[in-house]
């Protein structure tokens, strides 16, 4: 998915439909000049809904539509007959789509399943019918309700991309590079920082025609809970992942130094994450010989205490079938990480 086409945040203005006035009719026909009250009740107007849609991935198709607008409610008829409700508009959103008020910045709700119906705006009441008002001591009431008006709020949709491992690590760690190796996934990749500026996406086949979902996020860097690179940004995507995977290439000078600054940066975001089941995989061993894997996997070991660690190679698939395993059996467990 390329970097223009990566919307995941958009802001709209939602007018939901006015109610229909009620109807002020009296009967008539051939053999009653001065019947009662027979005026029906106004149309409900339109509601704005979001539906989830899992063949969606992103808020593009809401980018440049700043203004959505549902359709009125149609007055009522004689014979007590309702006028006909306004057309709703249906807005189909990404899974992981959250939805909050511009001005407060609350939540008020998330779409996370296909097919998955929420009303955003609701449309206004329909005003009753004269027939509504008639009684023993006035029987022919001449007036009817108006509809109610229809509501119009600015509203905030962001995405936060639903996966079942997001790959955490700096820019350059190898995260797009493994994500093209064990999914079909087709990640910008190349030697310079942040090459991916926009979440990719990959579905990894595991054994017995079973799969899982790899997020690939914008490379985070020291002080990206403060704004710095690209800030905050893409930090909300790792929030729906079931499981961190950690990834610190083999040359870095302090493996253990990375992983805390990276731990450290999804802590002041979100101390949640903290929470999360987390994987460590030091990339790029196809630098190293036997013997120098060997000496820098027990010094790891050592300063990082409670998470599964595993060296792999993107280019030479060393470790890969290994990691789907971890990521398999992590997925399927319960149990979380803290530290």
């Amino acid at each position: 998915m390329s970097e223009s086409n990566f919307v995941d945040y958009v802001k709209i203005c939602c007018r939901s439909g006015a109610g229909g006035p009620g109807s002020r009719h009296f009967h008539r026909d051939k053999q009653n000049a001065k019947g009662g009250p027979d005026g029906g009740d106004g149309g409900r107007g339109g509601h704005i809904i979001l539906r989830g849609s899992n063949q969606v991935w992103t808020l593009i198709h809401l980018k440049y539509r700043k203004h959505v607008i549902a359709g009125p409610g149609e007055s009522g008829g004689s014979s007590r007959k309702t006028g006909a409700e306004g057309k709703d508009e249906i807005l189909e959103v990404p899974l992981g789509t959250i939805v909050k008020d511009a001005e407060t910045g609350e939540v008020e709700f998330e779409i996370t399943q296909n097919g998955e119906e929420k009303v955003l705006l609701s449309g206004g009441r329909g005003g009753l019918g004269n027939d509504h008002f008639k009684s023993s001591t006035n029987q022919a009431p001449n007036y009817a309700q108006p509809g109610e008006p229809g509501k119009e709020e600015w509203k905030i949709l962001e995405l936060k991309i639903l996966a079942d491992v997001g790959l955490v690590g700096f820019p350059n760690a190898g995260k797009s590079t493994l994500l093209s190796v064990v999914s079909a996934a087709k990640p910008e990749i190349a030697n310079y920082p942040f090459t991916t500026l926009v979440p990719n996406l990959g579905i990894v086949k595991y054994r017995d025609y079973k799969s899982f979902v790899m997020a690939d996020i914008p490379g985070i860097i020291e002080g990206a809970s403060e704004g710095r690179g690209l800030g905050i940004r893409f930090l909300r995507h790792i929030e729906r992942n079931s499981i961190l995977l950690f990834m610190v290439p083999a040359d870095t000078n302090d493996i253990a130094k990375e992983y805390k600054i990276l731990l450290n940066e999804l802590k002041q975001y979100n101390p949640e994450l903290l929470h999360k089941k987390r994987l460590l995989a030091i990339t790029k061993c196809d630098l190293l010989d036997d013997e120098l894997e060997a000496e820098l996997k027990k010094e790891v070991k050592k300063k990082i205490k409670g998470v599964e660690i595993i060296f792999i190679s993107s280019h030479t698939e060393k470790g890969i079938t290994k990691l789907k395993d971890l990521i398999w059996e992590s997925i399927n467990n319960n149990g979380t990480d803290t530290e």
